[in-house]
């Protein structure tokens, strides 16, 4: 497939670039010439990014975080965004979910690199959609991080915890492959959360 990476310059863009090489995908620098594009950038820049892909008729897989999705949701094009591409963060809001009905309360806890531009991280404010009630989220932001979160639940005499840990970007790698192998697959408009595919 040849894939438009918007993004290639940054932390995940620069793991992802090879990956998506040695997959056997080809990167290409326009629309123009692209199946499908692949963005981690900002929230400034990704939904003019996603405009001008939905413009064009290319199908996007978005990794971006802090910026609202909604607009694509009657896209003519596949535009299929998760918060996390990792898989365990999949499966741990997967497990949070399944936990959370025999749990008086839960809490959520991300920790991020310093250099994040959302908090809460989208991540965070998925798992939270996924379980009852208001769950209070706490985000850090501090050297050393790179992506972590726990979802911790409590009920008498006993807490839950579920937790993640990105140890480093390549985490996100399966993820996109995936997404990418699974595009033409997809219905047009917006398609949320990586477990749409597990």
């Amino acid at each position: 497939m040849k894939v438009l990476l918007n993004g290639r310059a940054g932390n995940v863009g620069r793991t992802l670039a090879p990956a998506l090489e040695a997959a056997g995908h080809a990167l290409v620098d326009a629309l123009d010439d692209a199946d499908a594009m692949v963005d981690f950038t900002t929230p400034t820049a990704v939904a003019g990014n996603v405009r001008a892909a939905v413009a064009a008729g290319v199908p996007s897989v978005v990794g971006t975080t802090g910026w609202e999705p909604e607009e694509f949701r009657n896209a003519p094009v596949t535009v299929f965004y998760a918060p996390n591409f990792a898989i365990g963060a999949v499966l741990m809001m997967r497990f949070a979910a399944e936990a959370a009905p025999y749990f008086e309360r839960a809490e959520i806890v991300e920790l991020h690199h310093a250099g994040k531009l959302d908090a809460p991280s989208g991540t965070a404010k998925l798992t939270a959609e996924r379980l009852p009630g208001d769950v209070p989220i706490h985000s850090v932001r501090l050297p050393g991080l790179n992506a972590h979160q726990e979802v911790i639940l409590g009920g008498a005499g006993q807490t839950l915890t579920i937790r993640h840990d990105a140890l480093s970007r390549e985490a996100y790698t399966p993820g996109v492959l995936l997404a990418l192998e699974r595009l033409s697959t997809l219905p047009p408009g917006l398609v949320v959360g990586l477990d749409a595919l597990l």
